[in-house]
């Protein structure tokens, strides 16, 4: 494909910055016509959908950080020289075509584009049919920016294609992919690794675990709790699960604190067996699948582990593998706990919250990948592109 110059990509990015704020009322517009259309029942999923004038200029300030960034493509990663002199250079390239598949969120369109446009890659965008006139507007305003600048809008495209024909063009694409990225819940993951036909890289799924040890600053768990489960539960990086040591002092009393706490903030509560019997107001659980749910709600699940063997035991067999922290004084306890625990993030002392490009240094991400190839964590701009070898020879043959 068409290696774009860094000078040539940064100027589509300066255009796209102006034409965000210049379109700003008719973004705004568009957004009202979704939200207006929009169940509220769902208050996660509506959450999402929301732009703002605030959304904006955060959107602003995605392109102007992702400006900042070096070029990530033809970066060279090694370089060596073999065989009687063959020189062997392994260079950074774009993947060629990514599909990225979202529900609600329209700041993905700017944020997924930027980082693929950077690196160099075509982008095809489908959005949730819940944020339609908001994903059209803006996709209009990468359009404008490209040809400003005497590039082809098929650089970034969006697709507006149903279930339906969704399914047929991940099973037949009319176009080569190269890499599909679904970011979304459980059943839209399952949907496009059950069609694809290309490479997929998982993202999304929280179902994060908290799990406070007996020697933890008690004060402190409750404060990282409350951010972790409260701060925006549409997030993927939101709390689900807490795990209690049964050898934390005073363990009884502590449970009715934390119930308090998460009730005084709305939080519906559900409790293992164990804790059923110190908090016999909360529903028990009664299906082991709660466990691997991600909640995407002000609720919450509550157990007891008698070991950091147990919490770790248990975070990996139900966690979505995306953030998991634990609470506690002790290194050599917090190192075993955050080697040993299968996760994209682990914490110490710190709320899951802050699993998120931005948060981490990254600057906009595509998404927080759960899967270990090609890359996992955050998906920012270095992340967005493959290797290729290039090879230098003077007639050399293999004997």
């Amino acid at each position: 494909m068409q290696l774009l110059d860094t000078t040539h990509k940064n100027n589509v990015l300066k255009s796209m910055m102006r034409i965000l704020e210049e379109d700003r009322e008719a973004l705004l517009e568009a957004n009202k016509k979704d939200l207006d259309a929009f169940d509220r029942d769902d208050q996660a999923l509506y959450d999402r959908l929301v732009m703002d004038s605030a959304k904006i200029d955060g959107m602003i300030r995605s392109v102007g950080e992702v400006l900042e960034q070096d070029d990530p493509v033809n970066r060279e990663i090694s370089r060596r020289t073999v065989s009687d002199g063959l020189e062997v250079i392994n260079r950074t390239a774009p993947f060629g075509t990514i599909l990225i598949i979202y529900e609600s969120r329209p700041d993905v369109t700017v944020e997924a584009a930027v980082l693929a446009f950077k690196s160099n890659n075509k982008i095809l965008l489908k959005g949730g049919k819940e944020a339609y006139h908001s994903n059209v507007a803006l996709v209009a305003c990468w359009h404008k920016a490209l040809e400003e600048n005497d590039l082809s809008a098929d650089w970034i495209r969006m697709l507006k294609l149903d279930r339906l024909a969704t399914r047929e063009f991940l099973m037949n694409p009319p176009e080569p992919i190269d890499l599909i990225v679904p970011r979304g819940g459980e059943r839209l993951i399952a949907f496009v690794k059950e069609h694809a036909t290309c490479a997929v890289l998982v993202s999304g799924r929280g179902n994060n675990f908290l799990y406070v040890a007996e020697d933890a600053d008690w004060d402190q768990s409750l404060k990282v709790i409350l951010n972790a489960k409260t701060d925006k539960i549409s997030a993927c990086n939101a709390l689900d699960k807490i795990l209690i040591s049964s050898k934390l002092p005073d363990y009884e009393d502590k449970l009715r604190q934390l119930r308090k706490v998460l009730k005084a903030h709305s939080v519906s509560i559900l409790v293992s067996d164990r804790v059923g019997t110190i908090l016999p107001e909360e529903e028990v659980i009664q299906d082991d699948s709660i466990w691997y749910e991600e909640f995407l709600a002000l609720k919450c699940s509550i157990g007891l582990v008698d070991s950091t063997e147990d919490a770790i035991a248990a975070i990996n067999k139900y966690s979505g593998g995306h953030s998991a922290s634990i609470m506690t004084r002790d290194d050599e306890k917090a190192e075993a706990f955050m080697q040993q625990v299968d996760s994209a993030a682990v914490y110490r002392n710190a709320s899951t919250r802050f699993t998120d490009g931005g948060q981490m240094g990254v600057g906009a991400e595509l998404a927080i990948s759960t899967d270990k190839l090609h890359h996992r964590g955050p998906l920012g701009l270095n992340e967005l592109v493959t290797n290729k070898y290039y090879v230098y020879g003077d007639g050399h043959v293999r004997v």
